[in-house]
């Protein structure tokens, strides 16, 4: 710990605040709240920590706080300050999972979609949240083949095959009762919340007279209706009492890692599973309130949260418009023991895959550093150009944080046509970092080019021009054109073992570079590929293309047509440019 810090932490308050940790380029990385400041913030820098917490205090230089009134108040404040900044360290409560829901909509004629956001039209009624989008597409497919809703996003003039398929009753052209939509809509309704009883039954009846009358095939397809009752209803997999509607959370924290697993019960029903494991940097209980407050900062609430006993959730009852419980029997406490195994269980499987994949890549940075004579290594950004002969060239940059890609980093650049490789090199590096510097955009530790010395100094002509201090690689090829060796500034080659972790790591940002740039390079090419003589002509756009093709069919017709045989499908004067282009 420096002078600085140490004098700074003597400042701190003993009163309830958030903290903002910050790393060596003033970037917010963890954001905490404390009911005491001056002990929460000192408990970094004293004691021993697990390893993830370990390397959180390593890259903090500074740090800011906010006293508060209350430590209602510093949740609240601790929630806005993760979803303005992002913390890198916070970054896994904040991930922005929206659940699908399917929306009956309130209108005359209504109609079901999958949704995500609930807050467009309050009228309409909402269900779920489902466990995927799969999930509730399937479920809508279903509906929509049980009950002739509209299937129009704007109601036509006409009926459409909707309504020859029997799909649809036709309001557009036909009257409707009203009570034949309201009838639809509570029995939709009646579905969504898990009774099937009445429309099975009426299906079951309408399978058997079709067995009568041996219409074999209406009964197969009746038949095939009930099976997928069966198979969506079937994926509740639990009953509760009550037909209550419950979100029940719970944690278990092992090893560096926090693992939160929620119930989501509707109408008696579990409609939905839902699990967080990230590294352990704070307090276990604290995060998991401030996991639950951030979920419900995105996330319609429930009639009523379950959480376990041993956590103080006087936060989040003076917060959340929602009954609190904490149950010490029945079977409110049997969800959250299910929860609770279902965590632990998760959190076993899969954190030594995590453990494993970033001691790695700690191992990996850690000798890259040494190799380039830098304290550390975090935060890295890879570039590659793609292009044919000059044409449709394009250049991709990938972003990688503690090994780790940040895919909300990757930038795409659409590049000059007929540039040479070391032009491209400096036109890119040139848009971009201009950019980031009128930004105040975070610089990395480390930037790697595709390629030798001549794509490295383009690249340090532009970084020196714009007096930018950043380490630059290149990424050397043998002559199998396998990635072999790095090459400094200077044209020094720097040895890799290809056996070890940092090569491997190398190895997969130069892939995920390449496959990024060719597949926005691939796009353009498509895109070209496909673009038509006729639309540089002027007068002619997609309606007066599709025109002329469904007139004469293919090209070459058009092309051999005259002025007055063009003049059928479109304005003489713009036949007389389409003859004109195509006889140029």
């Amino acid at each position: 710990m420096n002078d600085y810090l140490y004098a700074k932490l003597k400042t701190l308050p003993q009163e309830p605040g958030c903290y903002l940790m910050k790393d060596k380029n003033g970037t917010i990385i963890y954001v905490g709240k404390a009911k005491i400041l001056k002990n929460r913030v000192n408990s970094y820098f004293v004691g021993a920590h697990n390893y993830k917490t370990t390397k959180l205090v390593s890259n903090i230089v500074d740090f800011d706080y906010i006293v508060t009134a209350s430590e209602k108040e510093a949740l609240l404040l601790e929630i806005n300050l993760i979803k303005k900044h992002r913390p890198k360290y916070n970054i896994m409560f904040m991930d922005d999972k929206s659940y699908p829901y399917i929306k009956l909509s309130n209108e005359a004629y209504p109609t079901l979609k999958v949704v995500r956001d609930l807050k467009k039209d309050r009228k309409a009624k909402y269900f779920g949240p489902f466990p995927d989008a799969t999930a509730a597409y399937n479920t809508m497919k279903l509906l929509n083949t049980l009950y002739p809703l509209r299937k129009c996003k704007t109601m036509p003039k006409k009926v459409c095959l909707y309504y020859h398929i029997g799909a649809c009753l036709g309001p557009c052209e036909i009257e409707i009762d009203p009570e034949i939509y309201a009838k639809m809509r509570n029995d939709i309704t009646k579905f969504l919340k898990g009774d099937v009883k009445d429309i099975k039954k009426e299906l079951n009846d309408k399978m058997n007279l079709a067995i009568e009358q041996l219409a074999f095939e209406q009964a197969k397809e009746i038949h095939d209706l009930l099976i997928s009752i069966d198979h969506i209803i079937d994926k509740q997999q639990i009953q509760t009492e009550n037909n209550q509607d419950l979100d029940v959370f719970n944690y278990y924290a092992d090893k560096g890692y926090l693992a939160i697993q929620g119930f989501f019960v509707r109408h008696g029903t579990l409609l939905e599973k839902e699990l967080s494991l990230t590294p352990l940097y704070d307090d276990p209980q604290e995060s998991f309130i401030s996991f639950i407050m951030q979920y419900y900062q995105a996330h319609p609430m429930g009639d009523e949260l379950v959480v376990p006993l041993e956590i103080d959730a006087t936060p989040l009852s003076e917060l959340l418009e929602m009954k609190i419980s904490q149950p010490f029997k029945g079977y409110r406490l049997k969800l959250l023991d299910m929860a609770k195994n279902n965590a632990k269980n998760n959190l076993e499987q899969k954190f030594n895959v995590l453990d494993r994949v970033q001691d790695s890549n700690d191992e990996s940075l850690e000798e890259l550093a040494s190799l380039l004579n830098q304290k550390s290594v975090s935060r890295i950004e890879i570039y590659d150009n793609s292009h044919i002969s000059g044409h449709f060239t394009v250049a991709g940059v990938v972003v990688y944080v503690d090994g780790i890609p940040s895919k909300n980093d990757y930038r795409l650049y659409k590049l000059h046509t007929q540039n040479s490789d070391v032009d491209s090199m400096k036109e890119v590096f040139y848009r971009r970092y201009f950019r980031m510097l009128n930004e105040n955009g975070v610089f990395p530790d480390l930037i790697l080019v595709d390629g030798g010395l001549n794509q490295i100094n383009a690249a340090k002509e532009i970084l020196d021009m714009l007096d930018i201090h950043v380490t630059i690689c290149g990424l050397v090829k043998n002559d199998k054109h396998q990635t072999a060796n790095l090459m400094n500034t200077d044209g020094e080659i720097i040895p890799i073992s290809l056996e070890s972790p940092l090569f491997f790591m190398l190895t997969r940002m130069q892939d995920e570079v390449h496959r990024f740039a060719i597949s926005y390079h691939r796009k353009l090419r498509s895109k070209a590929q496909t673009k038509s003589i006729l639309d540089d002509i002027e007068g002619v756009g997609e309606v007066r293309k599709k025109k002329l093709m469904n007139h004469f069919k293919s090209f070459k017709k058009i092309k051999e047509a005259t002025v007055d045989e063009l003049s059928q499908v479109v304005p003489k004067e713009v036949a007389a440019n389409i003859y004109n282009m195509l006889h140029s």
